[in-house]
């Protein structure tokens, strides 16, 4: 029997290759992107003082009824919800973290919402 490595092992590896060099500061948190089989989810977070400041998910109430939950049109939503999010705390710019996803589908339409939203990366 073959022992194949763990797929997300593997992307726990990349996302760490990743993590060495992007950093979230209080001028430009980290917009991390979390997408799980049936939902997708975001943060805003800034690393120096290692606090969340703005999450959103296809989980939220603004979202839940509307779309459903893994897909590309609820990444979109969930982009531009944290993008608005974002904006009433007076965060318009961002570091974008994929942890090590595939920049491609579900995570790419998160960032291409957060960006309609109005939040620059």
């Amino acid at each position: 029997m073959i022992n194949k490595p763990d797929r997300n092992a593997l992307r726990k590896k990349r996302q760490q290759r990743v993590r060495n060099r992007v950093k979230g500061s209080g001028q430009r948190p980290r917009l991390n992107v979390y997408r799980s089989l049936n939902n997708i989810y975001a943060q805003i977070i800034n690393d120096e003082r290692g606090e969340t400041l703005v999450t959103a998910s296809s989980l939220s109430p603004e979202i839940k009824g509307t779309v459903s939950g893994g897909n590309k049109e609820a990444a979109a939503a969930v982009g531009k919800l944290i993008a608005a999010k974002a904006l009433e705390k007076g965060i318009k710019k961002v570091v974008f973290d994929r942890a090590g996803y595939v920049y491609h589908g579900r995570v790419k339409a998160l960032a291409d919402g957060a960006r309609e939203g109005g939040l620059e990366f």
